[in-house]
């Protein structure tokens, strides 16, 4: 009995809700693809091998799971693209139950029919994150991915106090937050979320390229939060180690940083940072 070969992925341009999307082959690897929206990448997997991640920002991500206690994980990603980092963990740690929010349902369905979703544990919910998040039950999640983003801006309402509270309570005790936000010269939006942060997890850690972090130029930062002890020294020593060394921030520089900004409320929430036009940024 012969079997049906899935469709290679076809390369090329797709209407989705946030813009036009674009699925190019890695010329370098058989089966390695990269996913932009907007002429921003977005996502990149390889499909014969998950734990290849080569985004940096992804990189720290992979970091921060890899350093949680072991066993399978029960996992929230608001935001999912080419599903990426859930590849990771289901590779990583068999069992692991997923759910990704993602709002923009063209590209959920772009990925499915390319590059797939039958991953172990996995499913995709096409909702905003604020509203896939009031549906969840506290207690329920070891880990809360946010990198969600619509035209290159982080999506709205995903960095205010309401929201990470909300995450906090679906969060089991010692659950961990992972999220992804941009920002450029003198970090403002950054040290907004940072004090936000601050008043909902006693800890925190910020791991960032050190240009981005002195804000000399616009790039990705990401931070881990829990109300549980960090794996601050292993961190610090895997991303100092790494191809492209980011710095890993904790304690009173985190708080110097951190400064006299307001946390970020419904109320009072600044726009989020956008890429300069001349940037094809990772984000």
């Amino acid at each position: 009995m012969s079997r049906t070969r899935k469709p290679a992925p076809v390369p090329g341009r797709y209407p989705v809700r946030f813009g036009t999307a674009e699925l190019l082959r890695d010329a370098d690897r058989a089966n390695a693809w990269l996913v932009s929206v907007g002429g921003v990448a977005q996502s990149y997997v390889d499909l014969d091998d998950p734990a290849d991640l080569e985004f940096d920002y992804v990189r720290r991500f992979g970091d921060v799971v890899d350093l949680l206690p072991p066993g399978p994980l029960d996992a929230l990603h608001i935001g999912g693209a080419a599903c990426t980092l859930p590849r990771y963990v289901a590779f990583t740690r068999p069992g692991s139950r997923q759910l990704v929010f993602d709002a923009d349902g063209e590209l959920v369905e772009l990925v499915r029919t390319q590059l797939g979703l039958k991953v172990p544990g996995l499913r995709v919910r096409v909702t905003d994150g604020r509203e896939g998040l009031a549906t969840r039950r506290e207690d329920t999640a070891d880990l809360v991915v946010v990198d969600a983003f619509e035209r290159a801006a982080l999506a709205g309402g995903l960095a205010t106090l309401e929201s990470l509270r909300t995450i906090a309570a679906v969060l089991r005790p010692g659950g961990t937050y992972l999220a992804n936000i941009t920002d450029g010269a003198g970090l403002p939006f950054a040290r907004r979320f940072l004090a936000t942060l601050r008043e909902v997890f006693p800890q925190v850690v910020l791991l960032a390229d050190p240009g981005v972090l002195r804000g000399r130029r616009f790039g990705n930062l990401v931070f881990a939060a829990s109300a549980a002890p960090l794996p601050t020294a292993e961190l610090a020593s895997r991303t100092a180690s790494a191809a492209f060394p980011a710095r890993c921030v904790e304690g009173p520089e985190l708080e110097k940083l951190a400064g006299r900004a307001k946390p970020i409320t419904d109320e009072d929430a600044p726009p989020a940072p956008k890429p300069p036009e001349d940037i094809l940024g990772v984000f």
